[in-house]
């Protein structure tokens, strides 16, 4: 189902770590007529103004790059908030897209979504086969859902919702705050600080803590103050505390690889090429043209067509089928920083799943692959940091 360069796209959470990846490298292509709203301006879980946005806007296909994220500490934190703020954007979006008759609909997960000790590494197909990583557990529910209501409509109703999974993500317009920022920031800006703090660069201190308050105390605070709440954090002079033990392995893949791979998906691929059932086209758009939902149509009710049996697991893991440990990691990000200081792993905090790798082979075979490489892209991360702290 192709979309042209007129086509109206709407990227819901533009602003961040992926929608705005996304946002430019639909610009570079050629794709001018994009939409976005920032939270203030459109709140996704408040059904009555997504419907209202849907309605004005009228877009051709939809992004759905926006989730309510965090680390460990933050799923931790705020369980009952991970579950119901992504299950509320994720219906509100969907349901939505349905009712306006969207094209093409590209949601975006987490391979958070697989079970604990899943088989590395992890196929499309382990989804499901056993209980999952406890300090996640409920972004991991939600996006499942998500997944799944992807995977249903498309059934039931001949739409074609791609939903994509990718690995733990880091690049430009990454969150940087330490009360719930993804691993790598948080490392990368914890071993910055304590660099500055032996350094005595209060200069450079007070900007960090201006650009991104930690509990509120930002770098018109006293030095005492800030090394206070810095502490609460690991960061010391030369000294960075991280959680577990370091050995758990993980898989990052640069941003603005994923929106690559997003746009790719998002213009190249469709339902039927994911289940590989050719006659998927026939079966369930019976007689709408070019793709379009035909609603009246009772033979674009998959569940009613046994002889296409079980079709699961139609979301695609993204990623680069590499891994490092945390420790490693570390290491790169020390070397990154110039830090020459201690780095301690505090073993009695939670390590979280103990590793995470991903089959990509499914991609692959979708005609797409990863460019930029993690030492590479560590480098990469903290020029922007750097840069963003200047501004």
């Amino acid at each position: 189902m192709a979309l042209d360069k007129q086509s109206k796209i709407y990227v819901a959470g533009h602003h961040g770590l992926v929608g705005s990846a996304i946002w430019k490298n639909l610009e570079g292509r050629g794709y001018r007529n994009l939409v976005g709203r920032t939270h203030s301006e459109l709140d996704l879980t408040d059904q009555l103004a997504v419907r209202k946005f849907f309605d004005e806007e009228r877009p051709d296909a939809v992004v759905l790059a926006a989730a309510f994220v965090g680390g460990i500490m933050a799923n931790s934190l705020y369980r009952a908030d991970f579950i119901m703020q992504n299950m509320k954007i994720q219906c509100n979006v969907l349901s939505e897209s349905y009712a306006h008759g969207v094209k093409k609909l590209l949601f975006l997960g987490s391979t958070c979504i697989y079970p604990k000790n899943a088989p590395q590494p992890m196929r499309e197909d382990a989804l499901l086969t056993s209980p999952l990583e406890y300090t996640n557990e409920e972004y991991a529910i939600a996006k499942i859902a998500g997944l799944k209501m992807c995977e249903s409509y498309n059934l039931q109703y001949g739409t074609n919702y791609i939903a994509v999974m990718p690995t733990n993500l880091y690049g430009p317009n990454d969150n940087f705050h330490l009360e719930n920022s993804h691993v790598m920031p948080a490392m990368m800006r914890k071993i910055y600080l304590a660099k500055l703090i032996h350094d005595g660069n209060w200069q450079a201190i007070s900007r960090d803590m201006s650009k991104r308050p930690v509990e509120g105390v930002n770098g018109d605070r006293t030095q005492d103050e800030i090394l206070d709440v810095l502490a609460k954090y690991g960061i010391s002079d030369n000294k960075v505390v991280l959680w577990g033990t370091g050995k758990p392995l993980r898989e990052f893949l640069w941003s603005e690889d994923m929106a690559d791979a997003s746009v790719h998906v998002l213009l190249n691929v469709d339902f039927k090429d994911i289940i590989g059932i050719e006659k998927y086209s026939s079966v369930f758009y019976g007689a709408a043209t070019d793709g379009a939902v035909d609603r009246d149509n009772s033979c674009g009710r998959g569940g009613a067509i046994p002889s296409l049996g079980e079709i699961r697991n139609c979301h695609i893991n993204v990623g680069t089928g590499k891994e490092l440990t945390i420790r490693e990691l570390a290491s790169l990000v020390a070397k990154a920083v110039g830090f020459g200081g201690t780095i301690v792993f505090d073993s009695s905090k939670p390590d979280g799943t103990p590793r995470k790798l991903i089959d990509v082979s499914k991609l692959h075979s979708l005609g797409w692959t990863h460019k930029v490489e993690i030492d590479e892209g560590v480098k990469l991360l903290f020029d922007w940091y750097k840069e963003s702290i200047a501004k």
